[in-house]
């Protein structure tokens, strides 16, 4: 099956990234689906997966000829999820949350389109290094973390923040390959694309 017009329901330009440098142009056209938690969203799972499969649906009833791509990234200390920081203070409260522990990022990635609808999330355990305060107080100056879940890019090579990564490294950045393959066979859409940096990757996928 050939692939059609590809729309990436997300503003998130990491995500536009990856799937550019495996040759798939998408665009790029965010769905405006809220993210505020809901009382059935019991786990950071369930509330990434249920606003992934909603912002693919919304581009979908627009653009009914295209398949869509829907993702939430979840960054989880413990059982507590964390989001975008509101402020360059909170970034910094949480950079030092982190640091030299261990938390997941649970990336849910949906597809949706005229061939179907496929969902699912990946796994990856990431150990943030014994960062210092006055490296955390530059970088957030930076502005580089403000727009990241966890306030902070595994991508920023001049801060480097993790010591060590278990699983999808691109999952993490913002959009598993690996999964997001997975999904594109199971709508029929082979895809010869491997996902960089990707060690034993733990995804789960469903059908809507």
């Amino acid at each position: 099956m050939s692939l059609p017009a590809l729309i990436l329901a997300s503003g998130s330009p990491r995500r536009a990234e990856i799937l550019s440098s495996v040759g798939l142009i998408p665009q790029v056209r965010p769905s405006g689906a809220l993210e505020h938690r809901l009382p059935s969203d019991k786990s950071a799972k369930t509330w990434a997966l249920r606003l992934a499969v909603e912002k693919a649906a919304v581009s979908t009833r627009l653009n009914q000829d295209a398949i869509t791509i829907g993702a939430d990234t979840m960054v989880v200390l413990d059982t507590e999820p964390l989001g975008k920081p509101s402020s360059e203070e909170e970034a910094v409260a949480t950079l030092r949350r982190l640091r030299n522990k261990t938390h997941r990022v649970i990336t849910a990635v949906a597809l949706d389109g005229r061939f179907g609808k496929w969902s699912g999330w990946s796994y990856t355990e990431v150990r943030i290094r014994g960062l210092g305060d006055v490296e955390i107080d530059e970088y957030v100056r930076s502005g580089l973390p403000l727009d990241k879940a966890g306030s902070y890019g595994i991508q920023d090579k001049a801060f480097n923040p993790a010591e060590v990564i278990k699983g999808c490294y691109l999952n993490v950045v913002g959009l598993p390959l690996c999964l997001t393959v997975q999904l594109f066979e199971m709508a029929g859409v082979h895809l010869d694309v491997e996902c960089a940096d990707c060690n034993e990757p733990v995804n789960t996928v469903s059908v809507c």
